[in-house]
């Protein structure tokens, strides 16, 4: 497994991850969820220079001209809800590739602890494809290994990149070791340190999924 954290150097990227983060436009959901697409396109360039890439002849109105072009089959997937917009910031560039979706959600106990459960999955035939998996937010690292795990249920990949925008090292270091020996690469943009008592981010930027699109109950 291989880990990349793509905030350096510094970038436009800051930017956007600031706002996301940014109590003062958090208020805005709108412009809350075209910054995570907006991340998602940069994730989507820096994982394209990762692909295998063929040669192929362009017929111009003026001739032919010679193009190298990404070969792998791509499957973008993502976790319910929060996802979405990362999702489709990555498929605004692999605008060719097929879709897969996962509904991963908390489920509390009286006494305030959780366990993750997998509730829905859509995807196509995984088999030899490169998978891309969106999730925002990587806090214990339960849910996004989970899903990995689900979707393998429609095949096995050729490889899968992990895509979250905020983790916590307790994640990050979670899924180093609960997929080491797995075909993966974790995209990261920002690692915090902490994890609060509700396994929130600290200091994060709060419930992705309610920012970009208001509360649950």
């Amino acid at each position: 497994m291989e880990i990349k954290h793509i905030n350096q150097p510094n970038s436009i990227l800051n930017t956007f991850v600031a706002e996301l983060r940014d109590v003062n436009i958090q208020h805005d959901p709108l412009r809350f969820r075209r910054n995570l697409e907006r991340i998602g396109e940069i994730f989507a360039y820096e994982i394209s220079k990762t692909l295998t890439y063929k040669s192929h002849d362009i017929t111009t109105p003026l001739g032919t001209a010679n193009e190298w072009l990404p070969e792998e089959k791509i499957v973008v997937t993502s976790i319910l809800r929060a996802g979405v917009p990362l999702h489709n910031g990555l498929l605004n560039y692999f605008d060719r590739s097929e879709n897969g979706f996962v509904s991963a959600f908390r489920k509390y106990t009286e006494d305030g602890e959780f366990d993750i459960h997998i509730e829905y999955i859509s995807a196509p035939d995984l088999n030899g494809k490169t998978v891309i998996m969106a999730d925002p937010m990587l806090a214990t690292g339960s849910s996004l290994e989970l899903a990995y795990k689900a979707i393998k249920a429609n095949g096995s990949p050729e490889h899968v990149h992990l895509v979250s925008i905020v983790a916590s090292q307790a994640g990050v270091e979670y899924i180093k070791n609960m997929l080491r020996d797995e075909p993966v690469t974790l995209w990261v943009a920002v690692v915090d340190d902490e994890l609060n008592a509700k396994s929130y981010i600290v200091p994060g930027l709060g419930d992705a999924g309610d920012l970009a699109y208001g509360p649950k109950l």
